[in-house]
């Protein structure tokens, strides 16, 4: 059974960092993407970041680059996602999610973590 599981949330100042992970365990995911989602109240869900396991390939949304940088530790199962000079309008539910391809679409991500709670105070 695929489990995801996101941890590091918390409250930060604006101008702060964080620093999320996720925790993958109950299958092999090369050839697999990982990606950050979030969701602010009363928003939809937006795409941040992606990353390949094989490959280290990465994307982010425009609203984050330069910001945000996704990882992984392929020995850990483990991805990362660093949030530097967060800002108010940061504050969402950070959801992980796996997808079985390289360039997936967003429909295509097919297991998803709990979230995790990330504030950030002005």
């Amino acid at each position: 059974q695929v489990q995801l599981v996101e941890s590091g949330g918390g409250l930060v100042q604006a101008g702060g960092s964080l620093r999320l992970s996720c925790a993958a365990s109950g299958r092999t995911f090369s050839g697999y993407t990982m990606g950050w989602f979030r969701q602010a109240p009363g928003k939809e869900r937006e795409f941040v970041a992606r990353i390949t396991w094989i490959g280290g390939n990465t994307y982010y949304a425009d609203s984050v680059k330069g910001r945000f940088t996704i990882s992984r530790d392929n020995a850990k199962n483990t991805v990362y996602l660093q949030m530097n000079s967060l800002k108010a309008e940061d504050t969402a539910v950070y959801y992980c999610a796996a997808a079985p391809r390289i360039v997936p679409r967003n429909y295509e991500y097919g297991y998803w973590g709990q979230g995790t709670q990330v504030t950030v105070s002005s």
